[in-house]
């Protein structure tokens, strides 16, 4: 129990706030009962629960991969700090039913139930379905079912509270909107500008706006069906980059601001997306050409580099989005309103930010 208090304080450390009863959610559930067969850390090494420092790996702050295809990951127990984030922001009250849209590990599940939700957590990988619902009971946890089922369909004929989505998708399914009660509310990482940001989403065709940062793994089907005038997918690397525009920030944008501008520089730009950036080891802001290698990033601190055959114009285009974030006073990315619209596979559509008003 000393563990999972200390775990709460790690979470609280990244700027967390926790409820009571969120915390005590988190002292109570037995994280290790969901990853029994080990998990991957980010830098691809393996744990396994032999391992001394299982324990000690499985209570971080971080997120741990439980299932690859090849070279990529495709099922895990999200970061804590994120899964909090995400928890707090649904306004759980016991009795109120939720649907997951992705079931992971079922750790999250085992969460949302600790505060007195009813939950059904679906996933379209059966095995992924079938470790979660053993997970749960191994640790004791009732009041949730998970099943096998298509995360876009949701679960027709049923009503529910809340919907919470934890995979990255290009847009909202209208049937989660349908499904609602009346105040109701979808929470889902949605793309943006190559990462995903976690939006609140109301009513039809549905209206939201932006809670935090994320970076989910890629739902599949049409969740993830490409549409006209769509982001670029991050860049797999980048032209060589030479500078054309100093540093504007000293110091350096905090890493909550750079993600402000970032979310700005979609807004205003359809070219924006993730890629490499000097001196930056997870990348950051770019906005690409056509070829996808070239282009003009811009770190936190403001500077602009760009390469490939388009360069001078894709630097001009990246220093007026910094300009012009400057001018609007820095809006957070909270302070945006979204407005969604039909896209995608018009057979299986879905719902993605089209406007947005500050």
């Amino acid at each position: 129990m000393d563990r999972r208090r200390e775990f709460v304080e790690q979470i609280r450390q990244g700027g967390v706030t926790l409820s009571p009863e969120l915390a005590a959610a988190f002292e109570s559930v037995p994280r290790e009962a969901f990853v029994p067969d080990g998990f991957q850390r980010r830098d691809g090494s393996r744990v396994l629960p032999a391992d001394p420092d299982f324990l000690s790996e499985v209570y971080r702050d971080d997120v741990l991969v439980t299932k690859m295809d090849g070279p990529v990951p495709t099922s895990s127990s999200s970061q804590p700090s994120l899964m909090a984030v995400m928890i707090e922001a649904l306004e759980v009250r016991p009795g109120q039913r939720i649907l997951e849209v992705g079931a992971g590990t079922g750790y999250n599940a085992a969460l949302l139930a600790s505060l007195g939700a009813s939950v059904t957590s679906i996933d379209v990988q059966e095995d992924v379905a079938v470790r979660a619902r053993s997970a749960l009971a191994r640790a004791g946890v009732g009041g949730v079912r998970v099943e096998r089922a298509d995360g876009y369909a949701g679960r027709p004929g049923e009503r529910f509270d809340r919907v919470v989505v934890t995979v990255g998708i290009a847009g909202v399914s209208p049937h989660w909107l349908d499904q609602l009660e009346p105040d109701g509310f979808v929470l889902a990482p949605v793309v943006h500008a190559g990462t995903h940001p976690v939006l609140r989403v109301s009513g039809s065709p549905g209206s939201g706006r932006a809670l935090c940062w994320s970076g989910f793994m890629a739902a599949a089907g049409p969740l993830n069906a490409p549409f006209p005038d769509a982001f670029p997918l991050p860049a797999p690397g980048m032209a060589e980059m030479t500078p054309h525009r100093p540093a504007r920030y000293e110091p350096p944008l905090s890493e909550t601001t750079y993600r402000d501008l970032w979310y700005a520089a979609g807004v205003w730009n359809r070219r924006a997306s993730h890629a490499p950036v000097p001196g930056r080891q997870y990348g950051g802001l770019a906005l690409l050409d056509s070829t996808r290698a070239g282009g003009a990033v811009i770190p936190p601190d403001g500077s602009v580099w760009a390469g490939g055959a388009e360069a001078a114009a894709s630097a001009a285009m990246a220093a007026e989005v910094v300009d012009r974030w400057e001018a609007a006073g820095r809006p957070p990315m909270g302070a945006w309103r979204i407005g969604l619209e039909p896209a995608g596979d018009p057979h299986a559509p879905i719902r993605v930010p089209r406007r947005w008003a500050l």
